[in-house]
Protein backbone atom coordinates (compact mmCIF):
# COMPACT_ATOMS: atom_id res chain seq x y z
CA UNK A 1 0.00 0.00 0.00
CA UNK A 2 2.79 2.10 0.57
CA UNK A 3 4.12 1.62 -3.04
CA UNK A 4 0.62 2.71 -4.18
CA UNK A 5 0.92 5.93 -2.14
CA UNK A 6 4.50 6.82 -3.67
CA UNK A 7 2.83 6.19 -6.81
CA UNK A 8 -0.03 7.98 -6.17
CA UNK A 9 2.23 11.11 -5.05
CA UNK A 10 4.65 10.88 -7.59
CA UNK A 11 1.60 11.02 -10.41
CA UNK A 12 0.40 13.73 -8.58
CA UNK A 13 3.37 16.14 -8.85
CA UNK A 14 3.37 14.99 -12.67
CA UNK A 15 -0.02 15.86 -13.25
CA UNK A 16 0.53 18.95 -11.31
CA UNK A 17 3.90 19.82 -13.49
CA UNK A 18 1.69 18.92 -16.48
CA UNK A 19 -0.78 21.16 -15.33
CA UNK A 20 1.20 23.71 -14.95
CA UNK A 21 3.72 23.49 -18.35
CA UNK A 22 0.29 23.08 -20.20
CA UNK A 23 -0.94 26.30 -18.59
CA UNK A 24 1.83 27.92 -19.44
CA UNK A 25 2.31 26.80 -22.79
CA UNK A 26 -1.59 27.61 -23.75
CA UNK A 27 -0.99 30.74 -22.42
CA UNK A 28 1.94 31.67 -24.79
CA UNK A 29 -0.13 30.01 -27.49
CA UNK A 30 -3.51 31.92 -26.63
CA UNK A 31 -5.23 28.54 -26.47
CA UNK A 32 -5.98 29.25 -22.26
CA UNK A 33 -10.18 29.00 -23.17
CA UNK A 34 -9.25 25.37 -25.21
CA UNK A 35 -7.25 24.41 -22.74
CA UNK A 36 -9.17 25.49 -19.48
CA UNK A 37 -12.24 22.70 -19.83
CA UNK A 38 -9.66 19.64 -21.14
CA UNK A 39 -8.05 20.25 -17.39
CA UNK A 40 -11.49 20.46 -15.78
CA UNK A 41 -12.40 17.01 -17.43
CA UNK A 42 -8.52 15.43 -16.26
CA UNK A 43 -9.09 16.95 -13.12
CA UNK A 44 -12.62 15.08 -12.20
CA UNK A 45 -11.09 11.84 -13.89
CA UNK A 46 -8.39 12.67 -11.58
CA UNK A 47 -10.98 12.84 -8.61
CA UNK A 48 -12.87 10.53 -9.25
CA UNK A 49 -9.96 8.09 -9.20
CA UNK A 50 -8.59 9.35 -5.90
CA UNK A 51 -11.53 8.99 -4.42
CA UNK A 52 -11.57 5.01 -5.89
CA UNK A 53 -8.23 4.45 -4.11
CA UNK A 54 -8.81 6.68 -0.94
CA UNK A 55 -10.75 3.57 0.88
CA UNK A 56 -8.13 0.58 1.70
CA UNK A 57 -11.42 -1.41 2.50
CA UNK A 58 -12.75 -1.09 -0.94
CA UNK A 59 -9.25 -2.20 -2.29
CA UNK A 60 -9.20 -4.57 -0.16
CA UNK A 61 -12.70 -6.43 -0.84
CA UNK A 62 -11.48 -6.32 -4.12
CA UNK A 63 -10.21 -9.78 -6.05
CA UNK A 64 -6.82 -8.15 -7.03
CA UNK A 65 -6.71 -7.88 -3.37
CA UNK A 66 -6.88 -11.34 -2.32
CA UNK A 67 -5.50 -12.75 -5.63
CA UNK A 68 -2.04 -10.40 -4.08
CA UNK A 69 -2.48 -11.85 -0.75
CA UNK A 70 -2.42 -15.16 -1.86
CA UNK A 71 1.31 -14.70 -3.62
CA UNK A 72 4.20 -15.16 -1.63
CA UNK A 73 5.95 -11.92 -0.36
CA UNK A 74 8.86 -11.52 -2.97
CA UNK A 75 6.23 -12.04 -5.94
CA UNK A 76 3.56 -9.76 -4.33
CA UNK A 77 6.50 -7.02 -4.43
CA UNK A 78 7.74 -7.82 -8.05
CA UNK A 79 3.83 -7.41 -9.12
CA UNK A 80 2.98 -3.95 -7.35
CA UNK A 81 6.65 -2.65 -8.87
CA UNK A 82 5.76 -3.59 -12.64
CA UNK A 83 2.29 -2.11 -12.02
CA UNK A 84 4.04 1.01 -10.88
CA UNK A 85 6.62 0.82 -13.73
CA UNK A 86 3.90 0.34 -16.21
CA UNK A 87 1.77 3.09 -14.70
CA UNK A 88 4.83 5.56 -15.03
CA UNK A 89 5.69 5.23 -18.63
CA UNK A 90 1.90 5.12 -19.56
CA UNK A 91 1.90 8.74 -18.22
CA UNK A 92 5.27 9.91 -19.43
CA UNK A 93 3.93 8.63 -23.14
CA UNK A 94 0.74 10.27 -22.46
CA UNK A 95 2.60 13.72 -21.67
CA UNK A 96 5.08 13.17 -25.11
CA UNK A 97 2.17 12.65 -26.90
CA UNK A 98 0.01 15.87 -25.70
CA UNK A 99 2.96 18.01 -25.96
CA UNK A 100 3.26 16.60 -29.82
CA UNK A 101 -0.17 17.09 -30.29
CA UNK A 102 0.00 21.10 -28.96
CA UNK A 103 3.25 21.54 -31.19
CA UNK A 104 1.90 20.68 -34.00
CA UNK A 105 -1.27 22.86 -33.58
CA UNK A 106 0.57 26.00 -33.12
CA UNK A 107 2.70 25.48 -35.74
CA UNK A 108 -0.43 24.42 -38.36
CA UNK A 109 -1.69 27.82 -36.74
CA UNK A 110 0.75 29.43 -38.01
CA UNK A 111 1.08 28.77 -41.36
CA UNK A 112 3.98 27.98 -44.14
CA UNK A 113 7.20 29.86 -43.42
CA UNK A 114 7.67 33.32 -45.34
CA UNK A 115 10.40 32.56 -47.92
CA UNK A 116 12.48 35.93 -49.50
CA UNK A 117 12.47 36.19 -52.82
CA UNK A 118 13.45 38.96 -55.59
CA UNK A 119 10.70 40.26 -57.91
CA UNK A 120 10.59 42.48 -60.72
CA UNK A 121 7.04 44.18 -62.81
CA UNK A 122 6.98 42.63 -65.77
CA UNK A 123 7.06 45.03 -68.84
CA UNK A 124 7.93 44.87 -72.36
CA UNK A 125 10.81 45.97 -74.07
CA UNK A 126 12.33 46.36 -77.33
CA UNK A 127 13.11 42.95 -79.17
CA UNK A 128 14.94 42.76 -82.74
CA UNK A 129 13.74 39.13 -84.16
CA UNK A 130 16.64 37.28 -85.43
CA UNK A 131 18.74 33.87 -86.28
CA UNK A 132 21.33 33.38 -84.55
CA UNK A 133 24.66 30.62 -85.95
CA UNK A 134 28.03 30.32 -86.41
CA UNK A 135 29.58 30.76 -89.50
CA UNK A 136 33.73 30.50 -91.12
CA UNK A 137 35.31 33.87 -92.58
CA UNK A 138 36.12 33.56 -96.10
CA UNK A 139 38.03 36.04 -98.77
CA UNK A 140 36.26 37.54 -101.81
CA UNK A 141 39.11 36.03 -103.50
CA UNK A 142 41.86 34.16 -101.95
CA UNK A 143 44.39 31.46 -103.81
CA UNK A 144 47.88 29.76 -103.34
CA UNK A 145 49.92 30.38 -106.68
CA UNK A 146 52.27 28.52 -108.31
CA UNK A 147 53.92 28.12 -111.74
CA UNK A 148 53.35 26.18 -114.51
CA UNK A 149 56.65 24.67 -114.81
CA UNK A 150 60.05 24.97 -112.94
CA UNK A 151 62.69 26.85 -112.94
CA UNK A 152 65.78 28.91 -111.14
CA UNK A 153 64.03 31.86 -108.94
CA UNK A 154 65.64 35.29 -110.33
CA UNK A 155 63.96 38.19 -108.31
CA UNK A 156 61.28 38.47 -105.57
CA UNK A 157 59.96 42.07 -105.79
CA UNK A 158 56.84 41.64 -103.46
CA UNK A 159 57.38 41.50 -99.93
CA UNK A 160 55.25 39.47 -97.26
CA UNK A 161 51.73 41.33 -95.97
CA UNK A 162 52.11 43.69 -99.36
CA UNK A 163 49.28 44.54 -100.98
CA UNK A 164 49.14 44.60 -104.76
CA UNK A 165 47.29 44.95 -107.68
CA UNK A 166 46.01 43.14 -110.57
CA UNK A 167 49.00 42.19 -113.11
CA UNK A 168 51.75 43.07 -110.47
CA UNK A 169 55.15 41.00 -110.60
CA UNK A 170 55.25 38.62 -107.58
CA UNK A 171 57.90 36.38 -108.37
CA UNK A 172 59.90 36.03 -111.79
CA UNK A 173 62.23 32.59 -112.80
CA UNK A 174 65.01 33.17 -114.76
CA UNK A 175 63.97 33.20 -118.66
CA UNK A 176 67.03 34.23 -120.25
CA UNK A 177 66.82 31.25 -122.19
CA UNK A 178 63.31 31.57 -123.29
CA UNK A 179 63.91 34.97 -124.12
CA UNK A 180 66.83 34.71 -126.50
CA UNK A 181 64.64 31.87 -128.09
CA UNK A 182 61.66 34.41 -128.06
CA UNK A 183 64.20 36.92 -129.84
CA UNK A 184 64.77 34.24 -132.81
CA UNK A 185 61.63 33.06 -132.89
CA UNK A 186 60.27 36.80 -133.75
CA UNK A 187 63.53 37.02 -136.38
CA UNK A 188 62.22 34.05 -138.27
CA UNK A 189 58.49 35.43 -138.00
CA UNK A 190 59.82 38.79 -139.56
CA UNK A 191 61.62 36.99 -142.05
CA UNK A 192 58.34 34.80 -143.01
CA UNK A 193 56.16 37.96 -143.07
CA UNK A 194 58.73 39.89 -145.32
CA UNK A 195 58.88 37.12 -148.22
CA UNK A 196 54.63 36.56 -147.69
CA UNK A 197 54.54 40.55 -148.38
CA UNK A 198 56.76 40.08 -151.25
CA UNK A 199 54.86 37.22 -152.56
CA UNK A 200 51.30 39.13 -152.69
CA UNK A 201 52.95 41.74 -154.84
CA UNK A 202 54.59 39.14 -157.12
CA UNK A 203 51.32 37.46 -157.24
CA UNK A 204 49.28 40.67 -158.36
CA UNK A 205 51.40 40.70 -161.36
CA UNK A 206 50.83 36.99 -161.69
CA UNK A 207 55.07 36.37 -161.53
CA UNK A 208 54.32 33.33 -159.49
CA UNK A 209 51.71 30.71 -158.78
CA UNK A 210 48.67 31.03 -156.22
CA UNK A 211 50.26 27.72 -154.71
CA UNK A 212 54.10 30.03 -153.90
CA UNK A 213 51.84 32.88 -152.11
CA UNK A 214 49.53 30.34 -150.07
CA UNK A 215 53.24 28.62 -149.00
CA UNK A 216 55.00 31.97 -147.96
CA UNK A 217 51.35 33.02 -146.31
CA UNK A 218 51.17 29.59 -144.46
CA UNK A 219 54.66 29.60 -143.15
CA UNK A 220 54.58 33.25 -142.00
CA UNK A 221 51.30 32.18 -139.42
CA UNK A 222 53.44 29.32 -138.52
CA UNK A 223 55.92 31.09 -137.80
CA UNK A 224 54.41 33.81 -135.79
CA UNK A 225 52.59 31.25 -133.70
CA UNK A 226 55.86 30.22 -132.76
CA UNK A 227 56.25 33.13 -131.74
CA UNK A 228 52.97 33.57 -129.74
CA UNK A 229 53.74 29.98 -128.03
CA UNK A 230 57.34 31.34 -126.90
CA UNK A 231 55.73 34.85 -125.45
CA UNK A 232 53.52 31.98 -123.16
CA UNK A 233 56.65 30.14 -121.95
CA UNK A 234 58.08 33.39 -120.94
CA UNK A 235 54.87 34.35 -119.67
CA UNK A 236 54.77 31.30 -116.93
CA UNK A 237 58.17 32.63 -115.80
CA UNK A 238 56.82 35.95 -114.95
CA UNK A 239 53.76 34.85 -111.79
CA UNK A 240 51.11 37.92 -111.32
CA UNK A 241 49.03 38.84 -109.61
CA UNK A 242 45.86 37.30 -111.19
CA UNK A 243 43.57 39.96 -108.96
CA UNK A 244 43.88 42.58 -106.08
CA UNK A 245 44.90 41.44 -102.60
CA UNK A 246 46.86 40.75 -100.10
CA UNK A 247 50.05 38.38 -100.49
CA UNK A 248 50.80 36.30 -97.55
CA UNK A 249 54.58 35.01 -96.29
CA UNK A 250 56.82 34.77 -98.79
CA UNK A 251 59.27 32.26 -98.02
CA UNK A 252 60.51 32.12 -101.44
CA UNK A 253 64.32 33.39 -102.10
CA UNK A 254 66.17 34.30 -105.17
CA UNK A 255 68.18 31.17 -106.42
CA UNK A 256 65.99 29.14 -105.04
CA UNK A 257 64.65 26.37 -107.80
CA UNK A 258 60.88 25.49 -107.90
CA UNK A 259 59.29 22.60 -109.05
CA UNK A 260 55.95 22.93 -111.06
CA UNK A 261 53.02 23.19 -108.86
CA UNK A 262 54.90 24.00 -105.62
CA UNK A 263 53.23 26.70 -103.77
CA UNK A 264 54.93 29.79 -103.82
CA UNK A 265 52.55 32.69 -102.06
CA UNK A 266 48.71 32.73 -101.22
CA UNK A 267 47.07 36.19 -102.59
CA UNK A 268 43.61 36.96 -100.65
CA UNK A 269 41.38 39.96 -101.12
CA UNK A 270 39.82 41.51 -97.75
CA UNK A 271 37.81 43.84 -98.71
CA UNK A 272 34.75 42.70 -99.24
CA UNK A 273 35.00 39.37 -97.54
CA UNK A 274 32.73 36.37 -97.40
CA UNK A 275 30.91 34.60 -94.35
CA UNK A 276 30.15 31.47 -94.62
CA UNK A 277 27.17 29.98 -92.38
CA UNK A 278 24.15 27.21 -91.84
CA UNK A 279 20.51 27.56 -90.34
CA UNK A 280 17.97 24.42 -90.12
CA UNK A 281 15.65 23.77 -92.85
CA UNK A 282 12.83 24.81 -90.42
CA UNK A 283 14.14 28.41 -91.31
CA UNK A 284 13.95 28.00 -95.30
CA UNK A 285 11.05 30.36 -95.28
CA UNK A 286 12.59 33.04 -93.53
CA UNK A 287 15.90 33.60 -94.92
CA UNK A 288 16.04 35.57 -98.34
CA UNK A 289 18.94 36.74 -100.26
CA UNK A 290 19.16 40.74 -99.53
CA UNK A 291 19.00 40.32 -95.72
CA UNK A 292 20.46 42.29 -93.68
CA UNK A 293 23.59 40.40 -90.61
CA UNK A 294 25.33 41.63 -88.22
CA UNK A 295 28.60 40.13 -87.14
CA UNK A 296 31.23 39.83 -84.48
CA UNK A 297 34.31 37.94 -84.14
CA UNK A 298 36.25 36.86 -80.73
CA UNK A 299 38.85 39.12 -82.28
CA UNK A 300 37.01 41.95 -82.22
CA UNK A 301 34.22 41.85 -79.38
CA UNK A 302 33.56 45.52 -79.49
CA UNK A 303 32.92 46.27 -83.30
CA UNK A 304 29.84 44.70 -85.02
CA UNK A 305 30.64 44.44 -89.15
CA UNK A 306 27.39 45.02 -91.13
CA UNK A 307 26.39 42.90 -94.69
CA UNK A 308 23.80 41.08 -96.32
CA UNK A 309 23.17 37.63 -97.70
CA UNK A 310 24.32 37.30 -101.22
CA UNK A 311 23.31 33.82 -101.70
CA UNK A 312 21.45 30.74 -100.22
CA UNK A 313 22.62 27.09 -101.20
CA UNK A 314 19.52 25.45 -103.41
CA UNK A 315 19.67 22.07 -101.96
CA UNK A 316 20.17 20.78 -98.12
CA UNK A 317 22.52 18.71 -96.58
CA UNK A 318 20.98 15.40 -96.27
CA UNK A 319 23.24 14.54 -92.95
CA UNK A 320 22.49 17.72 -91.03
CA UNK A 321 19.19 19.24 -92.54
CA UNK A 322 20.84 22.58 -92.48
CA UNK A 323 21.02 25.47 -95.70
CA UNK A 324 24.15 27.24 -96.38
CA UNK A 325 23.81 30.56 -96.85
CA UNK A 326 27.09 33.31 -97.86
CA UNK A 327 27.37 36.58 -96.94
CA UNK A 328 29.31 39.55 -97.88
CA UNK A 329 30.86 42.25 -95.22
CA UNK A 330 32.43 45.55 -96.21
CA UNK A 331 36.01 45.34 -94.62
CA UNK A 332 37.57 48.51 -95.25
CA UNK A 333 39.92 48.35 -92.53
CA UNK A 334 40.81 44.98 -93.31
CA UNK A 335 40.72 43.79 -89.83
CA UNK A 336 38.68 40.56 -90.22
CA UNK A 337 40.69 37.68 -91.82
CA UNK A 338 39.68 34.60 -93.91
CA UNK A 339 38.99 31.06 -91.73
CA UNK A 340 37.86 33.62 -88.48
CA UNK A 341 35.47 31.97 -86.55
CA UNK A 342 32.19 34.24 -86.59
CA UNK A 343 28.99 35.18 -84.36
CA UNK A 344 26.50 35.69 -86.96
CA UNK A 345 23.03 37.48 -86.75
CA UNK A 346 20.25 37.50 -89.60
CA UNK A 347 17.63 40.37 -88.74
CA UNK A 348 14.25 38.85 -89.36
CA UNK A 349 11.97 42.37 -89.87
CA UNK A 350 11.73 45.27 -87.85
CA UNK A 351 11.88 45.85 -84.10
CA UNK A 352 9.03 44.58 -82.08
CA UNK A 353 7.46 45.02 -78.41
CA UNK A 354 8.04 41.88 -76.46
CA UNK A 355 7.15 40.86 -72.51
CA UNK A 356 10.73 39.54 -71.33
CA UNK A 357 11.68 38.32 -67.94
CA UNK A 358 15.26 37.14 -66.90
CA UNK A 359 15.84 33.43 -67.71
CA UNK A 360 16.54 32.52 -64.36
CA UNK A 361 12.85 33.50 -63.17
CA UNK A 362 11.43 30.73 -65.33
CA UNK A 363 11.23 27.11 -64.51
CA UNK A 364 11.11 24.62 -67.32
CA UNK A 365 9.58 20.88 -66.21
CA UNK A 366 8.65 18.60 -68.52
CA UNK A 367 5.07 19.36 -68.46
CA UNK A 368 5.55 23.05 -69.45
CA UNK A 369 7.42 25.99 -67.84
CA UNK A 370 6.19 28.20 -65.40
CA UNK A 371 7.12 31.79 -63.35
CA UNK A 372 5.85 32.43 -59.81
CA UNK A 373 4.03 35.84 -58.81
CA UNK A 374 3.83 37.84 -56.33
CA UNK A 375 -0.39 38.05 -55.70
CA UNK A 376 -1.58 40.76 -52.85
CA UNK A 377 -3.71 38.59 -50.10
CA UNK A 378 -5.54 41.97 -48.85
CA UNK A 379 -3.74 41.86 -45.34
CA UNK A 380 -1.35 43.65 -43.68
CA UNK A 381 1.75 42.84 -41.78
CA UNK A 382 2.61 44.46 -38.62
CA UNK A 383 4.24 47.43 -40.06
CA UNK A 384 0.91 48.26 -41.83
CA UNK A 385 2.08 46.71 -45.43
CA UNK A 386 0.32 44.43 -47.66
CA UNK A 387 1.79 40.84 -47.89
CA UNK A 388 1.97 39.15 -50.97
CA UNK A 389 1.81 35.55 -51.45
CA UNK A 390 3.03 32.83 -54.19
CA UNK A 391 0.95 31.91 -57.26
CA UNK A 392 2.32 29.24 -59.72
CA UNK A 393 1.27 30.55 -63.47
CA UNK A 394 2.68 28.39 -66.86
CA UNK A 395 3.66 30.67 -69.73
CA UNK A 396 4.47 30.33 -72.71
CA UNK A 397 8.29 31.47 -73.51
CA UNK A 398 9.30 32.29 -77.19
CA UNK A 399 13.49 32.95 -78.38
CA UNK A 400 16.36 34.18 -75.90
CA UNK A 401 18.28 37.41 -76.06
CA UNK A 402 20.89 37.49 -73.82
CA UNK A 403 19.85 36.93 -70.08
CA UNK A 404 16.62 37.71 -71.19
CA UNK A 405 13.48 34.68 -72.38
CA UNK A 406 10.32 36.50 -74.23
CA UNK A 407 6.67 35.57 -72.71
CA UNK A 408 4.40 35.08 -75.36
CA UNK A 409 0.91 33.50 -73.16
CA UNK A 410 0.53 33.22 -69.13
CA UNK A 411 1.11 36.91 -67.80
CA UNK A 412 0.03 40.07 -68.76
CA UNK A 413 2.01 43.54 -68.50
CA UNK A 414 2.21 44.86 -64.66
CA UNK A 415 2.26 41.83 -62.74
CA UNK A 416 5.31 41.41 -60.24
CA UNK A 417 6.90 38.24 -61.34
CA UNK A 418 9.15 36.04 -58.78
CA UNK A 419 12.92 36.59 -60.58
CA UNK A 420 14.97 34.59 -57.72
CA UNK A 421 14.26 31.89 -54.87
CA UNK A 422 11.55 30.53 -56.39
CA UNK A 423 12.76 26.84 -55.95
CA UNK A 424 11.34 26.92 -52.60
CA UNK A 425 8.10 28.34 -53.27
CA UNK A 426 4.55 26.66 -53.86
CA UNK A 427 1.48 27.85 -53.94
CA UNK A 428 0.34 30.10 -50.78
CA UNK A 429 4.07 30.50 -49.55
CA UNK A 430 4.19 33.89 -48.17
CA UNK A 431 6.71 36.20 -49.58
CA UNK A 432 9.28 38.66 -48.00
CA UNK A 433 10.26 40.85 -51.11
CA UNK A 434 13.90 42.05 -50.71
CA UNK A 435 15.48 43.32 -54.46
CA UNK A 436 18.86 44.48 -53.00
CA UNK A 437 20.54 41.68 -55.52
CA UNK A 438 18.61 41.23 -58.74
CA UNK A 439 19.49 38.11 -61.51
CA UNK A 440 21.34 38.93 -64.45
CA UNK A 441 18.61 40.91 -67.27
CA UNK A 442 20.82 42.17 -70.10
CA UNK A 443 20.19 41.81 -73.72
CA UNK A 444 23.80 41.60 -74.88
CA UNK A 445 25.71 40.49 -71.54
CA UNK A 446 29.83 40.87 -71.40
CA UNK A 447 32.07 37.97 -69.91
CA UNK A 448 33.37 39.33 -66.73
CA UNK A 449 36.80 39.24 -66.48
Amino acid sequence: MKLLATIKTKATAKALELKSWASKKAQEWRLCERMTPLWGKVKALWVRIGQKLRPRERFKQTKAYTKLQSMTPFRRRMTIMLCGVFLLLGLIFGFNQLKNLMIKHFIAGKGAPPAAVSTMVLATSEWQPQLSSVGNIRAFRGVELSTEIGGLVQAVPIKSGMDVNEGNLLIKLNDASDVAQLNSLKAMSDLAKIINERDRQQLAIQAISKNVFDTSKADAKSKQAQVDQQIALVAKKNLKAPFSGRVGIVMINPGQYVNPGDKLVTLQTLDPIFVDFNLPQSNAEQIQVGQEITVTTDAFKDVIFAGKITAVSPKVDINTRNIQIEAQLANPDKKILPGMFANVNVKLGGPVQLLTLPQTAVTYNPYGSTVFIAKPTGKKDKQGNLTLEAQQVFVTTGSTRGDQVAILKGVDEGVTVVTSGQLKLKNGTPLIVNNKVQPANSPDPKPQE
